[in-house]
């Protein structure tokens, strides 16, 4: 297990630009935690603070007790990390690249040589071995920096968006090594995909303007709302009186956030009256939204 503690971690940017607001928590993990939120909530800042690519402007982060913001040496040989802005080395093909990179940090020739392989086939990429990085597609020059970064055998894996531009395939091919692999490691993701949250993540972490909203595994956050379901009715109308749960208004009509008592009792009187509705049970992209929409609310 690794451990995780963060205290008052705080970026500033040109000294007005609140990028991380006093983020606080402490976890004790090995999987996948998913750091979740809108473009500009801080997602990118705090991967690259915890990965030791950007200072705070204040605050510390231990990794098993090791304080990764005054001594990143200590800890770095034990990282991997694919930035959203990452891309292949133009000239060299993915086996080289690979190949390379083992090479730079301490394996020897013919470790690098296995691990270039293996990662390679892991990621179904072999095919692609020997081809410029430049001729590739954008879902696999994904994948090239995906396999670099896991031949290392790193136990604290970095991925900052890492399925974005990626087929539906490809994106499963990505979900099906992250769980494969993540028993013995620590794997942070940031994603605009809930439903990747939702099916990889053994924590998520939601962030909006800087501020650590909510922290915990999906049962967590699904314990602490007081509902159950969201009934979504496409048609704006004038809800019932007495409506028990949060209502959030949206371009294409109205989500109701309830229990599933009075789901049934507003589906059966939208039926009457002919209104086209869905009911489901509520998903980490419902609570995303209410997550969020509380936030504005303040």
């Amino acid at each position: 297990m690794t451990e995780l503690e963060v205290n008052n971690l705080t970026k500033l940017y040109d000294k007005k630009k609140l990028a991380l607001d006093s983020i606080n928590f402490s976890v004790k993990l090995n999987g996948i935690f998913a750091i979740i939120g809108r473009n500009g909530a801080g997602k990118t800042t705090f991967l690259r603070i915890l990965a030791t690519q950007l200072l705070p402007t204040s605050g510390t982060v231990l990794v098993d007790g090791v304080d990764i913001i005054k001594e990143p040496g200590k800890i770095r040989e034990r990282m991997a990390a694919v930035p959203q802005e990452a891309r292949p080395v133009n000239w060299m093909t993915p086996q080289e690249m690979i190949f390379s990179y083992l090479l730079w940090r301490g394996y020897s020739y013919y470790e690098a040589k296995v691990k270039t392989s293996e990662s390679l086939a892991t990621l179904e990429i072999t095919e692609f071995a020997k081809k410029p990085n430049r001729t590739l597609s954008g879902g696999t020059k994904r994948k090239v920096l995906v396999a670099t970064a896991i031949s290392t055998e790193a136990d604290i894996i970095f991925l900052d968006e890492p399925t974005t531009g990626l087929d539906p395939i490809s994106r499963q091919q990505i979900w099906s090594l992250l769980k494969r692999i993540k028993e013995n490691k620590l794997i942070f993701l940031t994603t605009h995909y809930l439903e990747e949250a939702e099916e990889l993540a053994d924590m998520i972490g939601i962030l909006d303007g800087g501020k650590l909203m909510g922290l915990g595994t999906l049962s967590d956050f699904r314990s602490k709302v007081d509902f159950d379901t969201v009934v979504k009715i496409y048609k704006k109308i004038k809800l019932p009186p007495g409506l028990r749960g949060n209502i959030i208004y949206e371009v294409d009509g109205i989500h109701v956030y309830t229990d599933s008592h009075f789901a049934a009792e507003l589906s059966e009187s939208l039926l009457k009256e002919g209104i086209p509705f869905s009911v489901s049970p509520l998903t980490l992209q419902d609570i995303f939204f209410n997550v969020v929409h509380k936030n504005e609310e303040k």
